[in-house]
């Protein structure tokens, strides 16, 4: 157990170490491209910030636990949600973006959870079902980059103020950042497997309560960085992306490799509570999010968590 405990622990602080560098790469590659704050939170530091779950995924898929995995995704979109945006609205509230482009991406991370519960529904994460979700992404994707390019486009010619991340810089943060991550996941999936053995817990509960927790920790520090540098818009869309990306893609990645059977039992808290945490920051009319759902989100972390023990968790 203590042994399993070291790995997880050395693999979260790779995959902080990695999800750093790589989201600061990323960023900087996207500022070169003079792409607008808000949609480089929903794109490359939500990619950056998911590349964690992404390279873990990989890695259980190929030891036969995708279980691990798929507890990781839909685990870690609660977390970013309840968790995450919990932490960052008790400190206090922020604004939301009043866009079109905002609005499309809080849609699509609150439909996500009923698609994947339909696709769940038999009892087998197929093939199929991963084409679809990776069939949704594109389209989603298509859309956002078209916005990002018509921004860069309108800003052409416009002298910016602010310095723009060398190109070598920029490569050298994306590769290191990698490397760590691939590392990082390798740890991650055989410290979670140790543990899921050595307490009786399920390979899904480990995934979705104590792997998922460790590679959020990208997400959080890129939202309180933001917070605190007073750019929420990033910090907001890459929670958005990160969900979207999780969903659509990590998840499909498993089913591609490997075909598995889920148990809706396991399951279904994880998507329930998914949906009811972007519900609660759907943006009100006011354009506003104020401490107060910060709390409720907080309170629902901890439902979700009881929710999931009971489900899965006790010796299945």
């Amino acid at each position: 157990m203590l042994d399993s405990l070291l790995l997880l622990f050395a693999g979260v602080a790779l995959a902080i170490w990695g999800g750093t560098l790589f989201v600061n790469g990323g960023v900087g590659l996207a500022q070169r491209a003079r792409w607008p704050t808000a949609v480089i939170g929903v794109t490359v530091a939500a990619f950056g910030t998911s590349s964690p779950e992404l390279l873990v995924a990989v890695r259980a898929a190929q030891d036969g636990v995708a279980n691990i995995s798929l507890g990781n995704v839909l685990g870690a979109n609660v977390i970013n949600v309840a968790l995450v945006m919990g932490l960052v609205l008790s400190m206090g509230g922020l604004r939301t973006g009043e866009d079109g482009g905002s609005r499309r991406d809080w849609a699509a991370a609150l439909l996500l959870p009923g698609l994947m519960a339909v696709l769940l529904l038999d009892g087998w994460f197929s093939r199929v079902d991963a084409f679809i979700l990776l069939a949704v992404f594109v389209l989603w994707l298509v859309v956002v980059l078209r916005h990002a390019l018509g921004h860069a486009a309108r800003e052409e010619g416009i002298i910016r103020p602010e310095p723009v991340p060398k190109r070598r810089k920029v490569m050298l943060e994306l590769v290191c950042g990698l490397g760590l991550l691939v590392v990082a996941s390798d740890l991650v999936v055989t410290g979670g497997r140790g543990v899921a053995q050595a307490l009786g817990w399920s390979s899904f509960v480990v995934g979705a309560v104590v792997v998922a927790l460790a590679t959020t920790t990208p997400e959080l520090s890129v939202s309180l960085v933001s917070r605190f540098r007073g750019h929420d818009d990033i910090g907001l869309g890459n929670i958005l992306g990160s969900n979207i990306f999780n969903a659509c893609v990590v998840g499909a990645v498993t089913a591609l490799i490997q075909p598995y059977a889920v148990k809706r039992a396991e399951v279904m808290p994880s998507l329930a509570c998914g949906a009811v945490a972007v519900l609660l920051i759907w943006p009100p009319r006011s354009g506003f999010l104020r401490r107060w759902h910060g709390f409720v989100l907080l309170a629902l972390y901890v439902v979700y968590v009881s929710m999931t023990l009971g489900a899965g968790g006790a010796g299945r």
